[in-house]
């Protein structure tokens, strides 16, 4: 079972304003490796993370043709250093979209002030530790 809780909620949630980025992994459909920094990266749901894709290049592109994605968050003050893999889906239009904007924070949505960008939802299916040690595992 995937339960987001919330003191990982505190974290993530304020993780540029704490001066800590989320990374996000992704892989092209022949299984080239990317990563990018994403200040946007909120928790949607217990068992869902998400992001404000603004950028539209490679991430969206590789998530678009292989949803399986990793997001890594890391604060060295407390410690901590979480894998969370899943599966992504993007939405381009709608309440989902809508919501994930609503929540976007500030800085993130000042860089797209047309509001151009799409929501990006992975559903969690693994919550690891640098270490290997599973945290939370689906079902």
């Amino acid at each position: 079972m995937i339960d987001i809780n919330d003191g990982m909620r505190l974290l993530i949630d304020n993780a540029l304003a704490e001066g800590v980025c989320c990374i996000v992994g992704t892989a092209s459909k022949n299984g080239q490796p990317q990563i990018s920094m994403k200040g946007s990266v909120l928790v949607y749901d217990e068992e869902t993370l998400a992001y404000w894709g603004r950028a539209r290049r490679t991430a969206l592109k590789n998530v678009s043709e292989n949803p399986r994605t990793v997001i890594f968050y890391r604060t060295p003050q407390e410690r901590i250093s979480w894998r969370f893999h899943g599966t992504a889906t993007v939405h381009e239009s709608g309440a989902i979209r809508d919501a994930v904007m609503e929540r976007t924070i500030q800085p993130e949505l000042d860089r797209d002030p047309d509001r151009q960008g799409v929501a990006v939802l992975i559903k969690i299916d693994l919550i690891d530790e640098l270490s290997g040690n599973v945290l939370q595992r689906r079902d």
